[in-house]
């Protein structure tokens, strides 16, 4: 068996893990809300669902990261 290439023992939050549970909820969450929503709205271009998309999107995103970065700061302070 071949020996890891790198190992990581963060102190504090593990960013690499926040970054990856929020692209992940992001898309499994807010795709689906995105497109929800979008059912409300007229878009009858492309470049008007584009920003729409941007505009809804960017918040949810935002919002999913900073409760995933919340959460893993609370769990690492249970841990001490």
């Amino acid at each position: 068996m071949p020996e890891h290439v790198a190992t990581t023992d963060p102190d504090g939050v593990d960013f690499g893990w926040v970054m990856q549970v929020t692209f992940v909820l992001t898309i499994v969450v807010g795709a689906p809300l995105v497109a929800l929503l979008s059912t409300q709205v007229t878009l009858p271009s492309w470049p008007a669902r584009a920003s729409f998309a941007i505009r809804v999107g960017a918040p949810v995103w935002v919002l999913t990261g900073l409760c995933v970065y919340l959460y893993a700061r609370w769990r690492d302070q249970d841990d001490e």
